[in-house]
């Protein structure tokens, strides 16, 4: 059924690569963290490199709802890579991964840079909060970010990311090398269609312009995968969702 259309390539948002993100934003400002002196709340107040965390007016994570319905182009994922090592950096798990997986997106490409979670869900969808968010974050040639968002419920075990789990590093600091036999493409939901807005990083310095991509179906994780994630960071990692202020949210 043909509706309104709001063309896609009208919301192709960018954002500079920031050297602070280059080594990942998750370890960008020591100080930060999700609880106490350093939780979101006050980010913006921790580094003036911060500021925006608390100013900005297209942040992330949201809730996705009264969303816009749009002529949204398929993303075409190539993501026929494995991944090279798995990182507890304090934030969260990082998956760091061999090169040559990108997207191409409106005909622009955005290499994968890396995969890491948050839990519970830092995005919610209809106001719902799920147990599990992975970002598996690109950047293009000229250092702009997309990110694409997948959501987990509690269910049955997922085998895409058992052989990440098995890995995981307990500890901040550490990493580990991973079995060379998971293809990056299986993390994906076999249902392709997603949600699209303009937003920031979830992390200090909360940078603006990310282009972000949410898979509209959810999959699975088991309550021990989960209590597996939880376990090495001690507490959720989320960040709050933001005000959606004017932005529009596409489907």
């Amino acid at each position: 059924m043909k509706k309104t259309v709001i063309p896609a390539s009208l919301f192709a948002f960018s954002i500079l690569l920031t050297s602070s993100y280059a080594v990942t934003a998750e370890q960008s400002h020591s100080k930060w963290g999700y609880d106490g002196a350093g939780a979101p709340s006050h980010w913006s107040t921790l580094d003036p490199a911060n500021q925006i965390c608390g100013t900005g007016k297209n942040q992330s994570p949201i809730n996705l709802t009264n969303r816009i319905e749009a002529d949204l182009s398929p993303i075409e994922f190539h993501y026929d890579v494995t991944a090279k090592d798995i990182v507890n950096n304090g934030h969260t798990v990082q998956i760091n991964l061999n090169s040559g997986a990108y997207i191409n997106l409106d005909n622009h490409r955005f290499d994968l840079i890396q995969m890491h979670f948050h839990a519970p869900s830092e995005n919610h969808i209809d106001g719902k909060s799920f147990a599990l968010e992975a970002h598996l974050v690109h950047a293009d040639k000229d250092k702009n970010l997309a990110v694409v968002a997948i959501m987990y419920d509690i269910g049955t075990e997922n085998t895409a990311l058992a052989s990440f789990w098995t890995n995981m590093p307990h500890m901040a600091g550490d990493s580990k090398a991973t079995p060379n036999n998971t293809n990056i493409a299986s993390v994906l939901s076999e249902d392709r269609d997603y949600y699209r807005f303009n937003g920031s990083l979830t992390t200090p310095p909360c940078s603006e312009g990310v282009t972000w991509l949410v898979q509209k179906q959810p999959q699975t994780i088991s309550d021990a995968q989960l209590k597996a994630f939880t376990g090495t960071q001690h507490g959720p990692n989320n960040r709050p969702v933001q005000s959606v202020f004017a932005r529009p949210i596409l489907q």
